[in-house]
């Protein structure tokens, strides 16, 4: 039996998972991630925190499966994007790394748009100037932290980073280089002049690596660190949500994969590149095809943000009926109608990304009354995602992608209201599945893709069962219909009063 390890750097979470092909799951292991906010729009975190969670995962994961370490084949790694790393000369770090959902830098997206035409940049970058780009965030250390910016000697990404720990060799992944901006995308390499435009030097950005890429191996000083064997292959490691939907089957043009994680992710998939500004381009994992792709500033972040600020009285009352507060909640709405008696939720807590590109779009609760309670609030958060994905997928059949299934994943989906809620918002059945390991079983499948022990991209889904299907309800069709375009116009009425508290 062939064993593979994939990890996976999550934004609340470092997962790992052990497979043998060409079914099995060995063992899987997590350690907590602390995700700091210093100021208003900010994300940050700490690659060391990482790296130690990396070391202490995979000397459990040896552990708890009963394997030797010398048996693994490969180790593949997934990864937020685009974090951005930055090391000196000496290869220490600069500073904590800048999330993907970090919203700092919208004065310097308008100063790049002032430089350049947006058309050329995207049709030559196959994705739009916006906040995702980390040249924007360069942009921003070089104007606020100059003494940092000066000693800039390396770029990359969350899974470059571990990548350079375990191997040595430094590179940047395919899809970190093109949400970047680095890469032209007609031609599929590495672009001076995009990298230029970052304000960067071209040896700052190392070399690019395909997904399956086996860039290195385990060094003396990572085996020492981490348990495994050294001279283990690594693999150039994928997104994170590109690295789900390889895991939940989502290879065929016409396949959706709506993601329920810290943020909601919309995904589908193309066989040629159609750049367009409101969404994210991306390579598949599976060569020759792409993953256009929207990606929220929140999603479960932002239920939790609203368990955490005012969900605390319910908490005894949950702990009483043998529920976790989410579920709690979600009993609450259930018994609450659809479109929250007028509630309208604009879930934009830390700006929007896809398809607004706003980094001033903030949360609005607008139609509160005295009628209106937890519950109704709880529900119109519910709400106010499953509108924005239907924003998304507006967007998608506007370019011209087809849609012909919805594939639902990870945490959020467990929940039936939720799900409901969506399901009847985009008056479309949502097939659910189950027992889906994340954005890590991707990881170990591509690492098995790289060192040659499997040749079938969709061996992949073995691991995953199709669980039941959400049937949309035609009765809600017309409230919901009402409460999108109301949804929509709030934000169109809110807009100029975000410029104004920007300028």
């Amino acid at each position: 039996m062939h064993y593979l390890l994939g990890i996976d750097i999550g934004t609340t979470s470092t997962i790992g998972i052990l497979i043998g092909l060409p079914d099995r799951v060995l063992a899987m292991a997590s350690r907590a991630v602390t995700l700091s906010a210093p100021h208003s729009g900010w994300t940050e975190e700490s690659p060391d925190e990482w790296w130690r969670n990396v070391g202490e995962i995979c000397r459990q994961l040896l552990a708890d499966s009963g394997i030797a370490a010398s048996d693994i084949a490969g180790i593949g790694v997934t990864g937020m994007l685009p974090a951005v790393v930055l090391l000196d000369k000496e290869d220490r770090l600069l500073r904590p790394s800048i999330q993907q959902s970090d919203g700092r830098s919208g004065a310097q997206v308008l100063e790049m748009r002032a430089e350049r035409d947006s058309d050329d940049f995207l049709q030559r970058a196959g994705n739009g100037i916006n906040q995702q780009l980390v040249g924007a965030k360069i942009r921003w250390i070089e104007r606020h932290e100059p003494e940092i910016y000066r000693r800039i000697d390396t770029v990359f990404g969350s899974y470059d980073y571990i990548n350079w720990q375990l191997t040595g060799q430094k590179n940047i992944e395919q899809n970190w280089a093109l949400e970047a901006g680095f890469i032209d995308v007609s031609r599929n390499r590495l672009d001076d002049d995009l990298i230029a435009f970052a304000h960067l030097p071209p040896h700052a950005v190392p070399p690019l690596a395909t997904s399956h890429q086996v860039i290195g191996t385990v060094t003396a000083d990572a085996a020492a660190w981490t348990g495994l064997s050294e001279g283990t292959p690594v693999i150039g490691g994928a997104a994170d949500f590109i690295a789900s939907a390889l895991g939940a089957g989502v290879t065929s043009p016409g396949d959706v994969l709506l993601k329920f994680g810290g943020s909601v992710d919309i995904l589908t998939v193309t066989e040629s590149v159609t750049p367009d500004p409101r969404l994210y381009l991306d390579y598949h994992l599976v060569p020759g095809c792409y993953m256009p792709n929207g990606c929220m500033s929140t999603g479960g972040s932002g239920l939790n943000w609203f368990v955490q600020q005012f969900a605390g009285q319910h908490q005894s009352a949950a702990r009483e009926q043998g529920l976790n507060i989410h579920q709690y909640l979600d009993a609450l709405a259930g018994s609450r109608p659809a479109g929250s008696d007028g509630l309208i939720f604009l879930p934009y807590l830390l700006g929007e990304k896809t398809p607004l590109h706003d980094p001033a779009a903030r949360g609005v609760l607008f139609g509160l009354t005295l009628t209106h309670d937890t519950g109704h609030m709880w529900r119109a958060l519910l709400e106010a995602y499953a509108y924005a994905i239907r924003h998304h997928i507006e967007t998608l059949r506007d370019i011209g992608y087809p849609i012909a299934r919805y594939i639902v994943s990870d945490g959020g989906s467990a929940s039936g209201l939720w799900m409901q809620i969506v399901a009847d918002v985009l008056q479309a059945p949502l097939t659910r599945l189950v027992g889906h390991p994340g954005s890590c079983l991707g990881a170990a499948w591509t690492a098995a893709m790289g060192v040659g022990v499997s040749s079938d991209w969709h061996g992949a889904s073995a691991w995953v069962t199709v669980g039941d299907i959400i049937e949309p309800q035609a009765v809600n069709e017309e409230v919901y219909q009402r409460g999108y375009r109301r949804f929509r116009q709030l934000y169109d009425a809110c807009r100029p009063l975000t410029l104004t508290e920007e300028a």
